[in-house]
């Protein structure tokens, strides 16, 4: 019996990942009830983050 490698990982052929009711991508996770790409299980809100936004300089925090 081996400790690391190839050989350790022969159980692990079980699905993870499901289908996800909401967005319909292989990324709902089974045992964790939530899904990777949308955040479904966690909230009503879909999964964000602020750097996927273009920050937006106003006219009143430029230098002129």
């Amino acid at each position: 019996m081996g400790s690391k490698g190839t050989y350790s990982r022969g159980g692990m052929q079980f699905r993870v990942h499901t289908a996800c009711r909401r967005c319909g991508r292989h990324s709902f996770h089974r045992s964790k009830k939530v899904c990777s790409h949308c955040g479904f299980g966690k909230g009503p809100k879909l999964k964000t983050y602020t750097w996927q936004r273009k920050k937006v300089i106003g006219r009143a925090n430029r230098k002129v």
